[in-house]
């Protein structure tokens, strides 16, 4: 390995503008840990909250941006035995995907899926781990259910769309244009709603109301998630695009035995995300196998070209994931 390699740093917490390519040394490993050199990195919401200064890294992490990652395991730390030098493989970061090289908990990383190339795994981690912890862990999804995904044409809601239909649930969705809706349905959704022209809560009560919600959302939307519900439903909160300060009557929730939880991902131990890797690989990637899910690919940008990757998610105009191609 090189002593240095290409990096995309945030120099300063703000717009796009503030992401800079840098010189930075190749992390070594942990003893718990392999280093990766990247093929591709994803790029998500919470790189755009670390770069806007509202998701700081874990305590140790590196200060740079991307949680997730494809490539080749280049170095292995003392205590590593299930890889070996030179295997293929996708992971779950810590932070530090917008570079050559990273290092992670060996327990985080999977092997890449067969027939899937490692531009469409570089987009499998991160959202695989939240769906799969939110939406079944936490949320106990089932056959059989009736599940609201806020931001369905989004990597977490394609990929939210996939994974409940092949757990037989009955899968809603929100987008804001006819074109996201139909790309949702296309996906598998059963009834798509333009948030711009109707209303979910009214859907959802016509049909039963949700036995989950999936939302990114937040502000306003928090109560009107409540009322969406059916009895005994579950709100399952996953990040705050538009705030996470609200008035909420609790009233709701006790009257109609209702639970609202939720969770983010980069501040759980790495024993609990080693958790989760087991079940996505146990559960996940056989449906990968199957066809029944499969990353949707909207657009790959260069690694120096990460500011135009940013300004392009931050438009919501991308159906399904964004990456960056690392290597030139």
């Amino acid at each position: 390995m090189p002593d240095m390699m290409r990096a995309v740093e945030i120099t300063e917490f703000g717009g796009p503008d503030v992401l800079k390519l840098t010189q930075r040394p190749v992390p070594k490993p942990m003893p718990d840990q392999v280093v990766i050199k990247i093929a591709y990195a994803g790029v998500n919401r919470p790189d755009a909250l670390q770069r806007a200064g509202s998701y700081a890294p874990p305590v140790g992490a590196s200060d740079l941006p991307g949680l997730e990652a494809s490539g080749e395991v280049v170095a292995i730390g003392t205590e590593v035995t299930q890889w070996a030098v030179g295997q293929q493989v996708c992971a779950l970061l810590p932070g530090g995907g917008y570079a050559e090289y990273v290092a992670t908990p060996a327990r985080h990383c999977l092997p890449i899926p067969a027939g899937m190339t490692l531009k469409q795994a570089a987009c499998l981690p991160e959202t695989c781990f939240t769906v799969w912890s939110n939406v079944v862990q936490r949320g106990g999804l089932k056959a059989g259910e009736r599940i609201l995904v806020h931001g369905g044409s989004s990597g977490i809601g394609t990929t939210a769309i996939q994974i409940a239909k092949a757990l037989g649930a009955k899968v809603y969705v929100t987008a804001g244009t006819d074109e996201k809706c139909a790309a949702c349905s296309d996906l598998g959704a059963d009834v798509a709603i333009n948030y711009r022209t109707a209303d979910f809560v009214e859907v959802m009560r016509a049909e039963g109301g949700a036995n989950m919600i999936l939302d990114m959302v937040g502000g306003e939307y928090i109560d009107r998630n409540i009322k969406a519900l059916s009895d005994d439903g579950r709100l399952v909160q996953i990040a705050f695009l538009q705030g996470a300060k609200v008035e909420l009557n609790f009233a709701q929730i006790m009257m109609r035995r209702l639970t609202f939880t939720g969770s983010t991902l980069r501040p759980q131990t790495d024993t609990a995300k080693a958790s989760i890797a087991q079940q996505v690989q146990q559960f996940v990637w056989p449906m990968i196998a199957a066809g029944e899910f499969s990353p949707v690919m909207d657009s790959c940008f260069p690694l120096e070209q990460a500011v135009a990757a940013h300004r392009y998610m931050e438009s919501s105009a991308h159906v399904g994931k964004i990456c960056l191609a690392v290597q030139p």
